[in-house]
């Protein structure tokens, strides 16, 4: 079993690092800056072996440099960013089955955010690096793609089985959970799901991982096609992909 370990990074991004102890190896995800990394290996005692990015925003690439620079680690990331992140190793594409810290993983490609967004799902350790994709109770902006590739890009995450593990690139969790309360506020699971949020961001403790088939019937991002919600919400129209654009955009201005 993996050892994933949550890095804060500047105000509210989360790195990983995993750690395949009967393996010995290290992996990081989306090292934004390298400094907190380097201590917490440090303080572990750990090398570095592999780098993973799941899109090219500076924010989740901008330890890469120097993280290679001391360790000579494997950089793994989306073929789709070649011309965006330098020194790749390993250039992965949707649908492509890859060892990260010793497990087999699925990589998904999710435009949307960014065209060349990918997401790592290891179904082994029930547990998914969802980037700049999918959010507790959100979805990632969308930048370089278009609103049908974003609503695309989630249906393929939220296919896969509800027992897995979500850990998502930011903590940006109770300002959804105010739009979600917002849109959907007769939801008693999300309700009870904003309670437990509050009190642990009260403690200071991360809003991650969570769980996919929770987050199916409260996350309004996963439910545009839901007609159990989008009846309840005057959206003027029947279309997932326009409703889900409409609840995009009013997020936007929220």
């Amino acid at each position: 079993m993996l050892e994933i370990n949550i890095i804060n990074a500047f105000s509210d991004n989360y790195i990983y690092i995993i750690r395949n102890e009967t393996m010995k190896i290290t992996s990081v995800v989306d090292p934004g800056e390298s400094t907190p990394v380097i201590k917490f290996l440090k303080n572990k005692g750990w090398h570095l072996d592999e780098i993973v990015n799941t899109h090219h925003h500076h924010d989740h690439i901008g330890g890469n440099a120097e993280l290679l620079k001391i360790y000579q680690s494997k950089l793994i990331a989306p073929v789709y960013d070649k011309n965006h992140i330098s020194n790749i190793d390993i250039l992965v594409s949707d649908n492509d089955f890859i060892s990260i810290a010793g497990t087999r993983t699925k990589v998904i490609h999710t435009p949307g955010h960014t065209l060349g967004h990918v997401c790592f799902y290891m179904a082994d350790e029930k547990c998914l690096f969802s980037g700049d994709t999918m959010f507790y109770l959100g979805c990632g902006r969308v930048f370089e793609g278009t609103m049908e590739q974003m609503w695309s890009s989630l249906l393929k995450l939220r296919s896969l089985p509800n027992n897995t593990s979500v850990y998502c690139g930011h903590e940006y969790t109770s300002s959804n959970a105010k739009f979600a309360n917002h849109i959907d506020p007769n939801n008693q699971l999300l309700k009870e799901a904003i309670i437990e949020i509050k009190n642990k961001r009260k403690k200071g403790l991360p809003t991650v991982p969570f769980e996919l088939g929770k987050e199916k019937t409260i996350n309004p991002f996963l439910r545009a096609d839901d007609h159990n919600f989008t009846n309840s919400v005057d959206f003027k129209t029947s279309n997932p992909n326009e409703i889900f654009s409409t609840m995009r955009l009013q997020k936007d201005n929220f």
